[in-house]
């Protein structure tokens, strides 16, 4: 079991820990040092039980208000992923609509007339 040393608020600790778990230590120690670092500049003689407790209590608020946040995402992922999923079971219908006969019928005579005034023109367009 490898001891560490970590640096809490200015003040050495020799701690303990799991083989291979050294980089997790440190890191946790990081945090736990940038808050006591906080405390040590605005309360003058603070006591190192005091300025770790202090310390946890302010990274375990900040814990919790991520995990409050978390929660909210977890929810709003359920939420969603159950719309997708619902969406997927039943697939929108798309009605396309349909154009009346009378419709495509007088196009068709549109064209043909028009197709007839063109031939028209292109005879009289040769003749002269």
């Amino acid at each position: 079991m490898p001891d560490v040393t970590i640096s809490v608020g200015g003040r050495d600790f020799d701690v303990a820990c799991q083989e291979g778990e050294e980089h997790f230590l440190k890191s946790a120690a990081a945090m736990l040092d940038i808050e006591a670092s906080v405390l040590s500049g605005q309360i003058a003689n603070l006591t190192e039980a005091r300025m770790l407790l202090m310390a946890g209590l302010m990274l375990a608020d900040k814990t919790a208000g991520m995990e409050d946040s978390l929660k909210i995402s977890e929810d709003k992922l359920a939420k969603v992923t159950a719309e997708l999923e619902a969406l997927k079971a039943n697939p929108a219908q798309v009605e396309v609509p349909v154009i009346p006969d009378s419709v495509t019928d007088t196009l068709s005579e549109i064209a043909a007339r028009a197709e007839f005034i063109a031939t028209s023109l292109e005879a009289k367009a040769e003749a002269s």
